[in-house]
C-alpha cells in the first residue's frame, strides 16, 4: 500500500503540504518517507503526514530487543529512527514531519523542542499540564507518557516524527519497556478527559496549528 498518492487532495500551505492518510501499514509509509527524502531537492515542499497505524512495535536504530518483554502476534519492525521500542495502533495520532531543516535554519534539537512544545501547548489549551522529562524525549502528564518522538535526519532533511495517544488500546505497551524505560506508565487523552475527550480529527487539527506556529509555517 503506497501513500505517495493519497486519495484525498493535499492541502497547500505556503512552503508546506499536509496529507491526511488515514490508517496505513507502517512499512508502506516508511518506504514512502525514505523515497521522498531521497529524491527531494531544494525546491521540494516540506510535508506533514497525519495518519494512524495498525498494531505494530517499532524498534529504533539503537533499540535493544530485551525491551520487548513478551512476544505477541504484533509484528516487531526495526526502523531507522532514533530511540528505543514503542507501540503504534489505531486511535493514536501519528504526525510525520518531512522537513528541510537546513532551509528552515533550525537544528535537530530545535526541531525536537518545537515538536514537544506544540504538544505541550495543545494540552495546555485543553486544561492538561504537561512536561518534558530530561533524558527521555516525549511528553508526560504526571509522570505518564502521552506522546513519543523519534526522528531520522539525512543530509539536512527529516522524516519520522511523533505519536500522540488519543483513544487507543494501551495494553500492548505492557509488553515493552516504552522507549527503553522499565515500568514507564503510559496514558492517553480518553483516560484523562473521559467523555470530554475530543475526537482524533479535532486533536489533529489543533496540533497541526501548534506545530505550524512552532516551526514557522503559515497555518491560516
Amino acid at each position: 500500500m503506497s501513500v505517495a498518492k493519497p486519495s484525498s487532495p493535499s492541502t497547500e500551505l505556503p512552503g508546506l503540504q499536509t496529507r491526511d492518510l488515514g490508517l496505513c501499514e507502517y512499512q508502506a509509509v516508511w518506504d514512502d518517507m525514505r523515497a521522498y527524502t531521497q529524491v527531494r531537492d531544494n525546491s521540494s515542499p516540506d510535508q506533514f503526514w497525519y495518519l494512524q497505524h495498525p498494531p505494530v512495535y517499532t524498534l529504533g536504530l539503537n533499540g535493544k530487543r530485551h525491551h520487548l518483554l513478551k512476544q505477541t502476534d504484533i509484528p516487531v519492525l526495526p526502523v531507522d529512527r532514533g530511540g528505543q521500542i514503542t507501540y503504534h495502533g489505531p486511535g493514536q495520532l501519528i504526525a510525520y514531519l518531512l522537513l528541510d531543516i537546513n532551509r528552515l535554519n533550525i537544528s535537530v534539537k530545535e526541531l525536537v523542542t518545537g515538536m514537544e512544545q506544540a504538544i505541550i501547548d495543545y494540552l495546555a489549551d485543553i486544561g492538561l499540564p504537561a512536561e518534558r522529562k530530561k533524558g527521555a524525549p516525549g511528553i508526560y502528564i504526571e509522570g505518564a507518557k502521552i506522546a513519543a518522538l523519534g526522528l531520522r535526519v539525512k543530509k539536512g532533511r527529516s522524516y519520522h516524527g511523533l505519536s500522540f495517544n488519543v483513544d487507543m488500546d494501551l495494553s500492548p505497551f505492557e509488553n515493552i519497556n516504552p522507549c527503553g524505560y522499565k515500568d514507564m506508565p503510559v496514558t492517553q487523552l480518553t483516560e484523562l478527559l473521559g467523555d470530554a475527550c475530543p475526537a482524533l480529527e479535532q486533536v489533529k487539527s489543533a496540533l497541526h496549528t501548534h506545530l505550524c506556529q512552532q516551526l514557522g509555517y503559515n497555518a491560516a
